[in-house]
């Protein structure tokens, strides 16, 4: 057909949400191995506006949408890097666990994820 599978604007996303924290001053990876945390997504979405072609460069965008310290709202904007032509937009929904049970995040991510 010619299109990226749909699947794949999933993993654009999770890229994206990745670097947010990245560029926030804190690796995902680093939630878990220091913390014990895992955050798990709770809901996702996606809305396909036009599609990407085998090929393209894609940009993904995350924000934080919502807040709060037992889940995180996360949207997304998928764009075509060459035209900026939107191709989706999403967000998806994360709880925090530890040992498999829903806990708050610490105090010290507050600020990465915009909580007061």
């Amino acid at each position: 057909m010619g299109v990226v599978y749909h699947a794949n604007y999933l993993i654009w996303m999770e890229m994206a949400r990745t670097e947010l924290c990245r560029v926030r001053g804190v690796r995902y990876r680093d939630i878990e191995k220091n913390d014990g945390l895992i955050m798990v997504v709770a809901e996702a979405n996606c809305r396909y506006h036009q599609p990407a072609r085998y090929d393209d460069e894609v940009i993904s965008h995350a924000v934080i949408k919502h807040a709060h310290p037992r889940m995180i709202t996360f949207a997304y904007r998928i764009t075509n890097a060459s035209d900026g032509a939107l191709l989706a937009t999403g967000e998806t929904r994360h709880l925090f666990l530890k040992d498999g049970r829903p806990v708050k995040v610490p105090a010290k991510y507050f600020q990465l994820f915009g909580l007061s």
